[in-house]
């Protein structure tokens, strides 16, 4: 992760990505992409870090991809800029964040602009803390394209049909308090709050059981596409699995013992 554009700090657990391109509100350029997808490697296989924190420096969570760059590659949309089909199945494809399997907690500390890919980058996570001052948008129909990171998919999943439908077609953004209110964030506090509202949560889940953490956030995304009665035997069969760790023994034994659980993850 040797990048300017990125910091990558790890403490108690917590992994804490920083976006860092300021002067660019944090736009997504090739150096930058390649360091987050590193930073996300690195948060899903280091058994020591259990949840992961994400950010932007400055005024910006992050504007989207660099379309300066983009347009200085000729492919300003990020569409197929012409290629031949074959181009559609690489036979080693890259992995790109949008469809990333992170596996442990993402969380996003969103202040400021958080728009296009950037908010493509922030629906990967699974919880969004928000400054007061944060504006989501998706504004690539404005530039004769569209959002192709998942914002037309994971947008219509997370809030209501048709604020989804308006913020995709007329690409106007959303403040804060509207995310709120359409559950698109859990909690908007004021800026200067927002990294130690975040940290504090991330914190708390790096305290649980790890196998049990992921086990909860499988069958909680796995589940979207199941009927009841099987989503419901999927989570018994993971509940039997994590009920044979170590962890599901030292849980009730600290709390008999009225000391605080040491979880090792097995």
């Amino acid at each position: 992760m040797a990048s300017e554009t990125l910091r990558f700090e790890a403490t108690d657990g917590v992994a804490v990505i920083t976006l860092n391109r300021p002067e660019a509100l944090n736009a997504i350029n090739r150096e930058l992409s390649g360091a987050l997808m590193e930073a996300l490697h690195t948060v899903r296989d280091d058994d020591a870090i259990r949840v992961g924190l994400l950010t932007g420096e400055g005024r910006a969570f992050s504007a989207g991809f660099d379309l300066k760059e983009r347009a200085a590659s000729g492919n300003a949309g990020g569409g197929s800029g012409g290629g031949a089909p074959a181009d559609f199945f690489p036979a080693h494809p890259s992995e790109p964040f949008t469809t990333f399997d992170m596996r442990k907690p993402l969380i996003a500390a969103i202040g400021g602009h958080c728009l296009a890919g950037g908010l493509e980058l922030a629906l990967t996570c699974d919880m969004r803390i928000a400054g007061d001052d944060a504006r989501f948008g998706v504004p690539e129909i404005v530039r004769g394209f569209f959002p192709g990171g998942g914002a037309p998919v994971r947008l219509m999943r997370m809030i209501p049909q048709a604020q989804a439908m308006e913020m995709l077609l007329t690409g106007d953004p959303i403040d804060a308090e509207t995310a709120l209110r359409a559950g698109l964030v859990s909690r908007v506090v004021p800026r200067d709050q927002m990294m130690e509202t975040a940290m504090q949560l991330a914190t708390r889940i790096a305290r649980h059981a790890p196998l049990a953490v992921r086990a909860v956030k499988e069958l909680a995304y796995a589940s979207e596409d199941m009927t009841l009665p099987q989503a419901m035997r999927f989570g018994s069969s993971l509940r039997w699995i994590i009920g044979q760790t170590a962890d599901a023994s030292e849980g009730p034994r600290a709390f008999a013992e009225k000391r605080e659980p040491r979880f090792e993850g097995r």
